[in-house]
């Protein structure tokens, strides 16, 4: 085979992925992966669990300190991660360390979803995924389930939603779908969204690539701003972060004004992190407002 012809490119979307003319992804970001642990420092265990065979849709569950013979149920944190939907997963260190941390502060069990990525699977193939994975933990509701740690210690009436970045889009997409066509015996009290990824009236060639049935700024699922379905959000409580350097702070801050305005029953909330850049407190776990961050997520979740 001519080895000029395999490494011809046919799609460069930098920092994120490089697609060759023979069909092969090479993901420049977001390829590093640790095992699950029981965290030295807060306790925190975690282990990987196959959702489906068929699919590959898998999970990390995350599992606080509990004392011995505790029976509390805790709050059941479902995380999405981000990555652009083409990069990363919830093995990837910046998230397991994310999760330990947050896990741990919060106190909640948590369930961080690997939906399959694009462009193999383009969207919205992560949107279905997510769901799947979310319906498989909600089946553990009246703790006759598969997962012990979900039927022992999960509480289905306090369950909240994460995600950054890409991860936050499929989040608010998740709840939005919960508002419209119901969820029964699970009660979604809030969802967080960091740095949100949501689309803008300008063209985009990546979004174009990897969401190739989108039907563009009136699709909901990357566009909420023009949603006719936005007041029916399934939760009661919506937490936002931006970032005063990232170049998606626009998005976050016009989706808080457009939900506030919609009609929505809820409250939602929005912090702004100065001079930092989009997903900082990955990067820059040990930062002080990175610290911040983390906590002000655990206090929206034990507040409410």
């Amino acid at each position: 085979m001519d080895s000029t012809n395999t490494n011809e490119v046919a799609h460069d979307f930098p920092p994120f992925i490089r697609v060759y003319k023979d069909g092969r992804v090479e993901r420049l970001l977001g390829t590093e992966t640790i095992p699950p642990t029981t965290d030295p420092i807060t306790g925190v265990q975690s282990k990987d669990i196959t959702i489906s065979q068929e699919t590959g849709v898998s999970a990390r569950i995350y599992l606080p300190k509990i004392t011995t013979n505790s029976t509390q149920k805790l709050p059941l944190l479902i995380y999405i991660h981000g990555g652009a939907f083409c990069i990363e997963s919830p093995f990837s260190p910046h998230y397991h360390n994310h999760l330990n941390l947050l896990v741990s502060q919060a106190n909640v069990v948590a369930v961080s979803i690997h939906y399959r990525r694009a462009p193999e699977h383009p969207l919205p193939i992560a949107y279905d995924d997510t769901w799947e994975a979310m319906q498989w933990a909600f089946s553990h509701k009246n703790s006759d389930g598969l997962e012990a740690w979900l039927d022992e210690h999960a509480d289905f009436d306090r369950v909240f939603l994460a995600g950054d970045s890409a991860g936050a889009t499929i989040a608010h997409n998740m709840v939005r779908r919960v508002g419209v066509d119901g969820l029964e015996g699970v009660k979604i009290v809030g969802i967080i969204l960091v740095h949100p990824y949501f689309g803008n009236n300008e063209p985009s060639k990546f979004l174009d690539y990897i969401f190739p049935t989108s039907t563009g700024p009136d699709d909901h699922r990357i566009y909420p701003a023009g949603d006719s379905e936005l007041s029916t959000l399934g939760c009661t409580k919506v937490l936002v972060f931006v970032a005063e350097k990232d170049g998606l702070n626009d998005r976050g801050k016009s989706y808080h004004e457009v939900l506030k305005k919609s009609g929505w029953d809820g409250t939602v909330e929005i912090v702004e992190t100065e001079g930092e850049d989009h997903v900082f407190h990955l990067f820059n776990p040990n930062c002080d407002k990175a610290d911040n961050l983390v906590k002000r997520m655990a206090s929206f979740i034990k507040e409410n």
